[in-house]
Order: structure tokens, then C-alpha cells, then sequence
């Protein structure tokens, strides 16, 4: 990594304000991840990500017992 060499504490204030901001965005960033993992992980979400799956299968264990019953 290439230093930068500093002419004044002003250059060095600003540096600091950036690489600060910075830090604060990656912190929400990370937050906001950590909230949203939480919320896919709920059992309702991870049941409603199931829904069209249980529905498939229970159409075609209706679908056989029909067939069989008019066979």
C-alpha cells in the first residue's frame, strides 16, 4: 500500500472524516444484512417460501385418489 504523505493537518482532518463515514456506511450496510437474514429466517417466511411446493403435492395426492376411485 502506497502512503500518502500529508502537507497539513487539514489534509489529515479530512482523510479521518472520510475513512470514518466510511466505516459508519459499512456498519449500517452489515446491519441492515444481519436484519434482513433475520426476517428470511422467520419460520412464516420459511413455511411461505414452501407453500406453492405443499400445494403441488397435495393436488396430485387429491388428483390420485380420484383417478383410482373412478378406475
Amino acid at each position: 500500500m502506497i502512503q500518502k504523505r500529508y502537507t497539513s493537518f487539514e489534509e489529515i482532518d479530512h482523510d479521518l472524516k472520510v475513512l470514518k463515514l466510511k466505516r459508519q456506511i459499512r456498519e449500517e450496510k452489515l446491519k441492515l444484512a444481519v436484519q434482513n437474514t433475520k426476517k428470511e429466517l422467520y419460520p412464516v417466511n420459511i413455511l411461505g417460501g414452501l407453500a406453492p411446493l405443499i400445494q403441488k403435492i397435495a393436488i396430485s395426492v387429491v388428483a390420485k385418489k380420484l383417478i383410482k376411485k373412478f378406475n
